[in-house]
């Protein structure tokens, strides 16, 4: 018997021990009650817009930002090389998304310091908060929306003649700033084409002067505009020439 005890003793102390040593995980609970205060309801409300807000960010990314034409202009490439997948889906979206990191650094700095550090240190209001942070990517917005593009949708919005910028709605600025970065983006997508093209058509009349008309002048040009483009250092001057695009 007492050796039983002493057994059972021992269990328990490595035990013990073991649910010390063990790390505490910590339990998350999610409650659904009835509201005790305006206060409660307003903290509520706060939350939900904030889990709105983090699943739409995809689309503000896309549409406040440059990466609408990097990734069109990228894909214009691609069609024009004739590489069909290469590159891939995955490296064309996270090219495109580095380089909107870099072009839009100092507008998303100037909001951070302008209105998010300010707000969270409780210097300013929400309200306030929400404009300092909306005031420089509105700017960019604005140096590339074409003012025609501006005022289609101010028309169609019924709204009344804004004096200023200041004046113009950014859900109004929004989709004219969409549609001036996919013309400007098909226009750069023009001008890539026209070598590759070229190419094509050298390559097309060379096989059918010979009589073999059978061959496709895919399969003999692809090469050749794979060497054109990595002897002029492409991606170099692509990347120059969109980054120069938006100053």
């Amino acid at each position: 018997m007492t050796r039983f005890f002493l057994i059972c003793a021992a269990v328990m102390l490595m035990t013990t021990c073991a649910a010390e040593a063990a790390p505490i995980i910590p339990s998350v609970n999610v409650e659904v009650g009835t509201a005790e205060n305006p206060e409660q309801v307003a903290s509520t409300l706060q939350v939900i817009a904030v889990l709105t807000l983090a699943t739409i960010a995809p689309g503000i990314l896309m549409m406040t930002t440059s990466f609408v034409r990097i990734v069109v202009i990228i894909g214009f490439l691609r069609n024009a090389l004739a590489t069909q997948n290469v590159p891939p889906n995955q490296v064309i979206v996270s090219l495109a998304m580095f380089v909107t990191f870099y072009i839009m650094a100092p507008y998303w700095s100037q909001a951070n310091d302008n209105g998010l550090q300010p707000y969270l240190a409780g210097q300013i209001s929400q309200e306030e908060a929400i404009t300092n942070v909306l005031t420089p990517i509105r700017e960019f917005m604005f140096r590339q929306t074409r003012e025609a593009d501006l005022a289609l949708f101010v028309n169609l919005s019924d709204a009344e003649r804004p004096e200023t910028q200041e004046d113009v709605s950014t859900f109004v600025l929004i989709p004219a700033f969409m549609i001036s970065e996919l013309k400007t983006a098909f226009q750069i997508g023009f001008m890539l084409y026209v070598p590759f093209i070229v190419i094509d058509m050298i390559v097309a009349t060379t096989l059918m002067s010979m009589g073999m008309m059978m061959l496709p002048p895919v399969m003999i040009s692809l090469p050749f505009k794979i060497l054109l483009f990595v002897m002029i250092d492409g991606w170099h001057l692509l990347m120059n020439s969109i980054i120069v695009s938006f100053r």
